[in-house]
């Protein structure tokens, strides 16, 4: 085993002892969580890099070791949480493409299209379905509703809540041509 690395003196003056002595060590780290070798080698170099870069105002307090791992498990984290993002960005995407391919281009007029959303609404709790016509159709305001049927304003936010993703559910096949329809109008 190689002895330790002073740090004494700059970190340039030592950057590629560093290197050689820390790099497999942080690679064996990082591979643990990140799971595959190149993901792991970019975040190690991100790492080195970050080190390389701030070479003149580092003052590190701590071991250089502990310090390269915490920079290597926060750059995984990192890494991880932008993973956890891009994967539901992605199932999103898919989700779209597949209502896109799905979709039914059978209407022959906006009546079909009125009956379908109206088949949806009738399907609606009955509470539900009242606040959400009101709400909708007749245009009126949470406040207004809450007054009308003396049931509190969160009692109306949550049924419209409730109503949107039944709606949401239940046309989820014709969304892509709801939107469109919604946005030509």
């Amino acid at each position: 085993m190689s002895k330790p690395i002073s740090i004494e003196g700059s970190i340039q003056n030592n950057f590629d002892r560093i290197y050689v002595t820390y790099y497999s060590r942080m690679l064996r780290f990082a591979r643990e969580y990140v799971l595959f070798e190149e993901d792991a080698e970019n975040v190690v170099q991100d790492v080195f890099l970050l080190l390389w870069e701030k070479r003149e105002v580092l003052d590190i307090q701590i071991s250089l070791v502990s310090y390269l791992f915490s920079l290597v498990k926060n750059r995984s984290l990192d890494y991880l949480r932008h993973k956890v993002v891009a994967e539901e960005y992605k199932q999103e995407l898919t989700f779209k493409l597949l209502a896109l391919e799905q979709l039914n281009y059978t209407f022959t007029s906006e009546e079909d299209i009125e009956k379908v959303i109206a088949n949806a609404i009738d399907k609606l709790p009955e509470r539900c379905r009242e606040i959400f016509l009101k709400s909708r159709i007749e245009g009126m305001k949470y406040r207004e509703i809450a007054d009308e049927l003396d049931i509190s304003m969160n009692t109306v936010e949550n049924q419209m809540s409730i109503a949107l993703r039944k709606l949401r559910i239940e046309l989820k096949d014709y969304l892509p041509l709801l939107l469109f329809l919604i946005s030509v109008k």
